[in-house]
């Protein structure tokens, strides 16, 4: 038996092979499903099973990819009701590879139809050697049981019985393979490790020592971290079957000129992925601004409308292909375009563009000194608000601005701070989207801020694994004022 491991940062998405000496399985694999048959190649197996533990929600899944490219059958549960063709599993069933059986569990809670796979290696013994969990069980945590509309409570019940009655039945030295890590919104305090033991969560995990079934639920249906948009869409998507990336458009290259006619046409938005300090020298009239090497994936299956095609703007090409890339890893599939040269070749062009403010730590500091009359909008989460903030700060979630603009005034300079830089700078350009007139961002955030010793550390923004929409320390309000 060999377990390989792979990790895909900014979703925080584990999947695996599993193989024996001719075959393996590929559990819950990523849409990009290449680094797989790569490694079953290097490794000298055929892909033959295709393991899928849940409808993910939070990524387009290579299902249906991975079985086109290899022939390999996909296992999904029979609850799930998929409409592509697979081998239907419910609890009791078996799924055997080599001297491997995998035996199926039923484990709703985190999604109706979740399984979870127990795996045994005969050729060792008949005891379980580890579990693949999908998103029941973390590092340190449990799925979110809030993704479904009006069943939050009703999900939460199961996930207590999929996790005490099923997953806690196992013995303590068995291994737990989960779908996702830090970083990952599928709950709200996973851990960074990526694999952990059944008697290491039985001992200490948090939300695993509420033995109350009632305080269980209440704990996982109460202040849980926003979920994106792309949660309600990938679900079905992957329950359909995914497009095939072969069958999605190919990345065009536009000149100036072209991308200038193309921008004004009324299906076509404009989604640019350079850093903040280069998208506040100089951008798009309109363009939506996603840092390419902040949390692109999870705003752009977010905030990026779905039903309109997407011109980017990117440092260059290869630039423009990752985004592509991760864009489609969240099923935000209709980029059909890119600058040709970038923003240098637009000025070169004598092209019109926009640009906006862009201020430290320190000229902050001093606006708040000396009393400017400006409007401070904190766009972060609201739990990172409550943490620690500036005092007199707005606080509306960068996401939360496409319905939420209105409550700011236009003719007003407003400041926007995230936690870094990135968010903010969405937050600049939805603001400008509206006609806001005068809009700034913090480079640095607020952890420039706190470093700077204007504030005290503010642990969600320091956090390197953490997923910023969630924090420890909320139960602890820390309001800081100007001085």
């Amino acid at each position: 038996m060999l377990l390989k491991h792979f990790f895909l940062g900014k979703i925080a998405h584990s999947s695996y092979i599993l193989a024996g000496k001719n075959s393996c399985a590929v559990i819950d694999p990523r849409r990009d499903v290449d680094i797989y048959i790569d490694e079953a190649r290097a490794q000298g197996v055929d892909i033959t099973h295709i393991l899928q533990t849940h409808l993910h929600a939070d990524f387009i899944s290579g299902h249906t990819d991975l079985a086109k490219k290899t022939g390999a059958k996909i296992y999904i549960a029979k609850s799930a009701r998929c409409s592509f063709e697979h081998v239907a599993l419910e609890e009791g069933d078996t799924v055997e590879i080599e001297d491997m059986v995998l035996q199926v569990l039923e484990t709703p809670g985190h999604t109706p139809e979740h399984l979870s796979y127990v795996v045994i290696d005969k050729s060792r013994s008949e005891d379980p050697v580890g579990v693949f969990v999908g998103d029941t069980l973390f590092v340190g945590d449990v799925g979110r049981p809030d993704l479904f509309p009006g069943k939050a409570e009703e999900l939460a019940g199961k996930l207590y019985h999929s996790l005490h009655d099923k997953l806690m039945k196992l013995p303590d030295y068995a291994e737990v393979f989960p779908a996702h890590g830090a970083g990952s919104l599928c709950g709200r305090a996973m851990g960074a490790k990526w694999r952990t033991t059944i008697g290491y969560e039985r001992n200490f995990n948090n939300t695993l020592q509420i033995k109350d079934k009632a305080a269980f639920i209440k704990t996982l249906t109460e202040n849980m971290p926003p979920a994106p948009d792309h949660f309600s869409r990938c679900s079905e998507i992957n329950r359909k079957g995914p497009v095939k990336i072969a069958d999605l458009p190919p990345l065009e290259e536009y000149s100036p000129a072209d991308f200038k006619a193309k921008m004004n046409e009324p299906d076509k938005v404009i989604l640019d992925t350079r850093n903040y300090h280069a998208f506040a020298s100089q951008h798009l009239d309109g363009a939506w601004h996603l840092d390419l090497n902040g949390n692109f994936p999870t705003f752009a299956g977010w905030v990026i409308p779905t039903d309109k095609d997407i011109l980017l703007v990117a440092e260059d090409y290869k630039k423009a292909l990752e985004a592509n890339t991760w864009a489609r890893r969240v099923g935000t599939d209709r980029i059909v375009g890119y600058l040709d040269g970038g923003m240098v070749a637009w000025a070169a062009e004598g092209l019109e563009a926009s640009h906006n403010g862009l201020i430290s730590a320190e000229d902050l500091h001093n606006k708040l000194m000396d009393q400017e009359n400006f409007v401070l909008l904190d766009v972060r989460a609201s739990l990172e608000f409550e943490e620690t903030h500036i005092e007199g700060a707005v606080n509306i979630p960068v996401a939360d601005l496409r319905s939420r603009h209105n409550e700011l005034d236009p003719e007003k300079t407003t400041v926007v701070i995230c936690s870094s830089g990135n968010r903010s700078s969405l937050g600049v350009s939805m603001l400008k989207q509206h006609h806001f007139k005068d809009v700034v961002n913090v480079a640095g955030g607020m952890t420039g801020y706190s470093t700077a010793g204007y504030s005290q550390e503010c642990h969600a923004c320091m956090n390197p694994h953490g997923s910023r929409f969630f924090t420890a320390y909320s139960e602890t309000k820390k309001h800081f004022v100007k001085s």
